[in-house]
């Protein structure tokens, strides 16, 4: 058994949580709006603050929206840093920037503290069956700790390198999966205007290794008009926004900055709090 925190309890932090407790850890949870953290009461000790969060975590995991609210939860007033036992290890699991990253790396170094991100490939129904995918960038005596934690929710862990290393990586993953996706919602109807049935083509690409088991999903949906949130449009801006960054700009990465652009087109739209699936609305009749 492990003292896990899990700060942020989210579509993705509360199935972890679940995760974690049901593989015996103690878990606390705390999230900015308390609503969501009690949802939780019936397998983790709630606390108010993410100070009070860690105060006695060997394991502390953040998953949170963005730069702005990992610093918050970090580093602000009520900050889980300043409270983080010394022998604790503390785990970004949010899609961040690498730049906010390094920052965080070296506050966390200064501290004396060990650091490791750690962000996570996969979605609710990964989440909630432990088949999540860990991109973790850190020192192999961190992750050799964190190996039976990590174990209640990922099936496979991927060690990239250094600290930041595993925050490169996820943007990687979802710029690649976005512009699969811009490209699907574009060529499905494509063919359809062509003669080709959107469903004939969709099992004709799985068949092939063009098309990932991600984004053959993706197209299921797309086909089926079904846009629940699961990877909202507004969370791809954050990311892609991040990646080009990571990129050194949009001149460096044009396919990306186009998607990108189509994102924000659909977010326009009305359509930012549905699933990235609702591009293919963008060329819809």
């Amino acid at each position: 058994m492990t003292r896990v925190t899990v700060l942020g309890a989210g579509a993705m932090g509360s199935r972890i949580a679940r995760r974690l407790a049901g593989a015996g850890h103690a878990v606390t949870v705390w999230n900015r709006e308390a609503a969501r953290a009690e949802a939780l009461a019936d397998v983790a000790r709630i606390a108010a603050t993410p100070r009070a969060a860690v105060a006695d975590a060997e394991v502390a995991i953040a998953m949170l929206r963005d730069d702005a609210a990992s610093a918050t939860v970090w580093s602000g007033p009520d900050g889980a840093l300043a409270a983080l036992p010394a022998t604790a290890v503390a785990v970004e699991s949010s899609t961040l920037s690498p730049t906010w990253v390094r920052e965080l790396a070296t506050r966390f170094a200064g501290a004396g503290r060990t650091f490791v991100d750690a962000p996570v490939v996969g979605s609710r129904p990964q989440a909630e069956a432990g088949q999540l995918v860990v991109l973790a960038g850190g020192s192999t005596e961190a992750l050799a700790t964190l190996a039976p934690t990590l174990a209640a929710y990922a099936s496979r862990v991927h060690a990239t390198g250094a600290v930041g290393s595993g925050t490169v990586a996820k943007l990687v993953v979802n710029a690649l999966f976005a512009v699969q996706l811009a490209a699907l919602a574009e060529w499905l109807p494509a063919a359809a205007g062509a003669g080709l049935a959107p469903a004939t083509l969709r099992a004709a690409l799985a068949a092939t290794p063009v098309l990932s088991p991600a984004a053959n999903g993706a197209a299921g949906l797309m086909l089926a008009q079904a846009h629940a949130p699961s990877f909202p449009l507004e969370l791809v801006a954050k990311d892609l926004g991040y990646a080009l960054q990571l990129a050194g700009g949009n001149a460096a990465a044009p396919v990306t900055t186009t998607v990108a652009a189509l994102v924000e087109r659909a977010i326009g739209r009305g359509w930012g709090g549905d699933n990235v699936t609702a591009l293919a609305r963008l060329h819809a009749g």
